[in-house]
């Protein structure tokens, strides 16, 4: 099962928990634990802790870092300050998508990108190759680093037990360098879940000393280990778009809902830009929706989107049963005149067709940070 795949510094940690193991994006990962919907449960109600240590990291250093990562993400970087960090993507000349990913300032001249484990290879060239009209070092650091994402209400409760700083101080989109149990780690207030949480980045030879110490100390708050399983319920239920299935090379920000990373009146001029500042200007044809099915039935990835008259206009990109609302929930992209909050549509589950409802914003929200 394994043969051919990557394997994280964590495997042989998730294999004695009884993981179920499986390939993903070309790593050997576990999908689940002790089920889906008590590993979901645990980080909306406690903790749960994953591992995302097949992310990839990208270190950029030098004089025109900043002006580099301006050119080739939507978002403005000069705005970051030390300890920041913000979501942008990574756009073709067409104005799709290459990537979504973070962006860590440490410095003016050194930043760290967080990118997608299935995109590591084609952005690792695409980054390389922008970078040598600049006067910038970029190294990949993708195989010597391991991230352990803590998400949860009571994800800041468990992390302080381990660590010398006042967690409380650090807010969302900042990070801080210091040590998870007497190891040395970046420390971000970040996450996919829609709930508090932190990632927390080690050398992959510390990761499973830092992870069973999370597990220690979690336990007793009704921390579980979680899976790829959860990790996609819990990000659906917060709409948060999931690249390959929600976001590719097919799609701009625009259509996507993420016009809000494109600042197309920065003073830098990036990859796609004019591509996209002509789409804004003419507007979308297409819209990513979020939808719920008014019906009985759960739409899956690929499933067919009608309109009232029974006519094909898209597809499900997104779609599962949410154990948080007990309701079945999705994306997928529209035409335009179908987008908007309140329009009936229609899946078509196993050649049955299921009523839903166009809904705005994220599924499920938090209360409270």
């Amino acid at each position: 099962m394994s043969d051919g795949l990557k394997k994280t510094a964590l495997c042989q940690e998730h294999e004695q928990l009884g993981g179920r193991m499986v390939p993903f994006a070309g790593w050997y990962m576990p999908v689940q634990y002790s089920g889906l919907m008590d590993e979901h449960h645990a980080v909306r109600n406690a903790a749960g802790l994953f591992d995302v240590s097949h992310m990839g990291e990208f270190r950029v250093r030098g004089p025109q870092a900043c002006e580099f990562l301006e050119s080739i993400t939507t978002n403005h970087v000069q705005k970051l300050t030390d300890g920041r960090i913000h979501y942008t993507l990574l756009t073709y000349p067409e104005g799709t998508i290459v990537d979504d990913l973070l962006i860590y300032r440490f410095a003016d001249d050194h930043y760290l990108l967080v990118v997608n484990a299935g995109n590591i290879d084609k952005d690792w060239d695409w980054v390389e190759q922008k970078a040598q009209a600049f006067d910038v070092q970029v190294s990949n650091e993708s195989d010597q680093t391991s991230q352990i994402a803590l998400q949860g209400p009571l994800a800041e409760k468990i992390l302080q037990t381990l660590v010398d700083s006042d967690l409380s101080g650090l807010i969302y989109y900042h990070f801080t360098e210091g040590r998870v149990a007497s190891t040395r780690a970046l420390i971000s207030r970040t996450g996919y879940t829609g709930e508090d949480g932190f990632e927390i980045y080690v050398d992959n030879k510390d990761a499973a000393s830092v992870w069973k110490a999370l597990l220690v100390a979690g336990t007793p708050h009704g921390l579980k280990p979680a899976g790829l399983g959860a990790r996609d319920t819990l990000r659906l239920e917060a709409r948060l778009a999931l690249y390959g299935n929600d976001i590719d090379q097919t799609t701009t920000a625009l259509e996507a809902g993420l016009g809000w990373v494109v600042k197309l009146k920065k003073p830098f001029t990036f990859v796609g830009q004019q591509a996209l500042a002509q789409q804004k200007k003419e507007g979308c044809k297409r819209r990513l929706i979020g939808f719920e099915l008014t019906d009985r039935g759960i739409a899956r990835h690929g499933y067919p989107i009608v309109n009232g008259a029974g006519d094909l206009i898209g597809e499900v990109t997104s779609g599962s049963h949410s154990p948080t609302l007990e309701k079945a929930i999705g994306m997928g992209y529209v035409p335009i005149e179908y987008s908007e909050p309140g329009t009936e549509l229609a899946i078509q589950v196993r050649k049955k067709s299921v009523s839903a409802i166009v809904v705005k914003g994220p599924f499920y929200q938090r209360t409270s940070s």
